[in-house]
């Protein structure tokens, strides 16, 4: 706020007044609020991209929330296979049926929520220093990232998955720190956004109750063709002597580092 609108006061009551949970719940009752008692125990925020839910027990290290606690109850208990299809890093259809970013996520949500998947208790870092629990639920968001990771792997050569994972990592530290204007984020959103030009394909799932797995993948830019080889297999692409030869010389600076300091000792 204070890069964009600088000259706004920004009004933070609970913050500034430290009222707590039972305060608020006392204040609303004061002034004629209905609730639920049992659902005021617990903090929900729902969101596009998933739930979270605070209670008495996330304000411990070793409690987990009761099933009740949960806003979706499992009612799925027959498997279910989906066909997930990334066009450049983007959900665009499931089960053939291509939707816009908003409506594929919330789709996807509707379908493998009753499941239970993607329930977990996230420990994370303030940027004060506090430690913080919090329980969500993001059966969409936990299937999306997946699926795009298993895609990835199979897109992506190793080192750019390899600071792909780093910067992601520090790019989603510095948002959640509210840091999203500093220029170093574009240069990193031009790296990420490169690297999805060849992340299109088909990501095949199964949902179960309270897990999922990743069947496998189809995509025209699949680095595991067998065009190539198989692993573990026959290799196309050289012979035993090339590997030889790879091997003497891929080693040759740790055997050289080893030797020189061998002779020292």
């Amino acid at each position: 706020f204070n890069i964009i609108i600088p000259e706004v006061e920004i009004i933070t009551p609970i913050r500034d007044l430290k009222l707590s949970r039972e305060a608020e719940i006392e204040y609303l009752a004061e002034h004629g609020v209905e609730y639920s008692a049992e659902k005021a125990r617990y903090s929900i925020n729902k969101g596009l991209w998933g739930t979270s839910v605070g209670g008495k027990e996330t304000l411990t290290s070793h409690e987990t929330l009761p099933e009740s606690a949960w806003p979706t109850q499992v009612s799925e208990t027959e498997s279910r296979k989906l066909e997930l299809t990334f066009e450049k890093g983007e959900l665009v259809a499931i089960d053939g049926e291509t939707l816009a970013p908003v409506r594929a996520i919330q789709k996807l949500q509707a379908i493998a929520q009753p499941y239970g998947i993607g329930r977990d208790i996230h420990v994370g870092d303030t940027i004060i220093g506090i430690k913080g629990r919090v329980g969500f639920e993001a059966a969409a968001p936990v299937l999306i990232i997946k699926a795009h990771h298993t895609l990835e792997k199979h897109t992506l050569t190793k080192w750019q998955l390899s600071w792909k994972e780093q910067l992601s990592s520090f790019y989603g530290n510095w948002l959640h720190e509210g840091q999203f204007h500093d220029p170093i984020m574009r240069n990193i959103e031009a790296f990420l956004a490169d690297t999805q030009k060849v992340v299109s394909g088909k990501v095949f799932v199964e949902l179960l109750p309270y897990r999922f797995q990743i069947i496998g993948i189809e995509s025209n830019h699949d680095l595991m063709s067998n065009k190539f080889g198989s692993y573990g297999e026959m290799n196309n692409a050289w012979s035993g002597e090339d590997v030889k030869g790879f091997s003497k010389i891929f080693g040759n600076q740790v055997m050289i580092w080893h030797k020189v300091n061998s002779e020292e000792a």
